[in-house]
């Protein structure tokens, strides 16, 4: 169950937490505890913001389909932000510099339409965490949530 931080009056507000183990570099599908978030927060029709709080790791909207468009994304950053390209900045490693990058290019926030309490998402999208450090992390993703309350059944 999500961590509801906040939930207001009209407007409704939910603002909830998500923390996400990583596994190293990778997408991580947030789809289903978006929706959880919004659901149990009450959400009506409104937006939703999605705000990753770390600077080597990002969200992106993509393709839920085929396992193959993940992958090719990874590749392609890594082509875009290789390690070992001679950065500056290597503090916490040779992934360190290539992470800022890469989270600089996709993005840390996200902005998704909501109606009847639910994400309009397209048919073939989810949203994505993506880490982008060699190392399992533990991230925190905060999903604000403002319109109206969802109507009793």
């Amino acid at each position: 169950m999500p961590d509801i931080v906040a939930a207001g009056p009209a407007p409704h507000q939910i603002l909830s937490r998500i923390t996400v183990r990583t596994r190293g570099p990778g997408l991580t599908d947030l789809t289903a505890r978006m929706a959880e978030a919004l659901r149990a927060g009450g959400a009506g029709a409104g937006l939703a913001t999605l705000f990753v709080r770390h600077t080597s790791a990002s969200l992106t909207l993509q393709e839920n389909a085929s396992p193959e468009v993940r992958d090719d994304l990874v590749d392609a950053l890594d082509r875009l932000a290789p390690r070992g390209a001679g950065w500056r900045h290597d503090l916490e490693g040779p992934d360190d510099m290539p992470a800022h990058i890469k989270t600089m290019l996709t993005g840390v926030s996200l902005s998704i339409p909501v109606a009847e309490g639910a994400a309009l998402l397209g048919t073939w999208q989810a949203v994505y965490l993506m880490e982008h450090r060699d190392r399992p992390h533990e991230r925190e993703v905060v999903l604000h949530f403002i319109g109206t309350c969802a109507t009793p059944a």
